[in-house]
């Protein structure tokens, strides 16, 4: 996962603004004001990147060169496809492990939560904190 900046063409509409990502296939929103079109740009910018990561699929170079249409304009969007996954991918994972019997009568006596010491080694071991 990584960080990433694309270029995205916003078309104003009747109402609101219409947003594409044409180096991306099927990433496209839009907003009803320009800072929640702004929003949904990176929203969307970082689900689609996201997905293509989970899928191994390739990821293309943004371009620097633009087709616009009178009216449209051009706006770079950044995205952090591991902030996203933070984020929005929270839900919990049942997980078996074991442990001695020994330190289970122990972090059981001091009042442990095991799930929560077992995240914090995680974010620790992977250098997340």
């Amino acid at each position: 996962m990584a960080k990433y900046v694309y270029p995205a063409v916003f078309t104003k509409e009747e109402k609101g603004y219409s947003v594409i990502f044409h180096d991306l296939e099927g990433c496209y929103t839009c907003g009803d004001t320009l800072e929640e079109a702004l929003y949904m740009a990176e929203d969307v910018l970082a689900f689609t990147l996201y997905d293509y990561e989970k899928e191994g699929k390739a990821i293309p170079e943004p371009s620097n060169s633009f087709d616009l249409k009178d009216g449209d304009f051009v706006n770079y969007i950044r995205c952090d496809t591991e902030e996203y996954h933070r984020r929005n991918n929270n839900r919990a994972v049942k997980k078996t492990l074991s442990i001695p019997e020994w330190l289970n009568e122990k972090a059981v006596a001091e009042g442990l939560n095991f799930s929560q010491v077992l995240q914090n080694a995680l974010k620790e071991q992977l250098h997340l904190v």
